[in-house]
């Protein structure tokens, strides 16, 4: 993309997106695509949008030479493909120094993850794998001196959860326990966060006419009440949050770190893909921003802020699956936004002069919308337990639990 390129799709960024609160996120950078820019240019696209913490699905190269002294942090990836051969110690070392330690300190490469919703695959020769493949990875990381500041773990679907309401009752599918106990000691042991793929969206695209869509949506509802912990709870996304608390707290790790490691909502979709919108995925992204600039957690975790990333920072057009799959981006691929999200930076297009120059990156800005209090009396609250297609062979069971609830 021309540099001439890149200053346009930053006006549009710009034009779009008005400023109030500053609030900074994380966001998803998959690469499922022909037709993307290069990492050169999406460097101060991430930078104007303000989103200081970057996940990306493997450990691309060219993307972290492009963000060498942005001061932008990383999360990298080692791909399912490749957890037999990590339990070779030696294979487990070479992957660590050539994709990881050849680009500290200048690209900020702060945890990586092993495996995506590996134990949802129902495939017992990747979930075999799993433990020992993040346990060679940071013996690997220790070895190099380097497991003080890179933190291993996995990435998990939320149906890896038996049951998930209410929050409080949060639980582990049964079949899964021999493998999350000594899983959950690794990540005490090592201090690294349990990250969790949570979709409200699934839920609504299941039930639309039964689902609040004030409710997965962020927006002003009456909420449930949790019966066992009398916990308010306004929107779905905080009540799948601490259901992952619940189930880990049962298992005896209530101070394990959790972290929403993809959320988002398509902003287009097929026929029978209900509520895939622009309008919607404005809606949900935008109030998430909001949430996360108020810096406060859960109502089961108040004091905790919320470490979420977007999903995702492009469209990208060769996944497969349904049209929504396609269609996750909070821009287009050549950088103009899917819609109007409501962000800009701090100072409108002062960075783009310098993109690439070290130090912190712009806060996101978010603009203030008038919620729409929800109309109707009764709803369904419903909490979606789904593997997403794409980064991944095949889609994990979909686990949906619903209670109608009188509002």
């Amino acid at each position: 993309m021309e540099s001439t390129s890149v200053v346009i799709f930053l006006i549009s960024v710009g034009l779009m997106y008005p400023s109030v609160i500053v609030a900074s996120i994380g966001i998803n950078y998959g690469q499922i695509a022909n037709n993307l820019p290069s990492p050169d240019d999406v460097v101060p696209l991430v930078k104007s949008i303000g989103a200081t913490k970057v996940k990306l699905y493997d450990a691309d190269a060219r993307v972290l030479k492009a963000f060498a002294n942005t001061g932008v942090e990383f999360i990298v990836c080692l791909g399912n493909e490749y957890l037999s051969k990590m339990q070779d110690p030696a294979k487990a070392q070479a992957w660590v120094k050539s994709n990881v330690q050849q680009y500290l300190p200048a690209t900020k490469i702060s945890c990586i993850f092993v495996g995506n919703e590996v134990l949802t695959f129902n495939d017992t020769s990747l979930s075999d794998n799993l433990l020992p493949a993040m346990q060679s990875v940071h013996t690997a990381l220790v070895n190099l001196g380097l497991d003080k500041q890179v933190s291993v773990t996995t990435a998990h679907s939320l149906a890896i959860l038996e049951s998930s309401y209410p929050p409080s009752a949060g639980a582990f599918r049964r079949d899964l326990t021999d493998c999350i106990t000594p899983m959950l000691n690794f990540h005490a042991k090592t201090g690294s966060p349990f990250l969790i793929n949570a979709y409200p969206y699934f839920a609504y695209k299941a039930n639309p006419k039964q689902v609040p869509l004030d409710f997965v949506m962020f927006q002003q509802n009456q909420g449930i009440v949790d019966p066992t912990s009398n916990l308010h709870y306004d929107n779905m996304l905080f009540a799948q949050i601490d259901a992952v608390h619940s189930a880990l707290e049962s298992m005896g790790f209530k101070n394990l770190s959790v972290h929403i490691s993809e959320t988002g909502w398509p902003s287009k979709g097929d026929e029978d893909e209900a509520g895939a919108t622009p309008e919607n995925a404005k809606k949900y992204n935008g109030n998430l921003i909001k949430l996360i600039s108020q810096k406060k957690g859960t109502p089961m975790r108040p004091n905790c802020d919320l470490n979420i990333y977007v999903f995702a920072l492009f469209n990208e057009n060769m996944k497969p699956g349904p049209t929504s799959e396609r269609n996750y981006g909070l821009f287009k691929p050549d950088g103009t936004p899917a819609y109007s999200l409501g962000i800009t930076t701090n100072d409108g297009l002062s960075n783009t002069s310098n993109p690439t120059a070290g130090g912190s990156s712009p806060g996101i800005i978010v603009s203030p919308t008038t919620t729409t209090t929800s109309s109707s009396s009764t709803g369904y609250l419903s909490i979606s337990s789904a593997a997403r297609e794409g980064y991944h062979h095949k889609m994990a069971p979909l686990l949906l639990f619903l209670l109608f609830i009188l509002l």
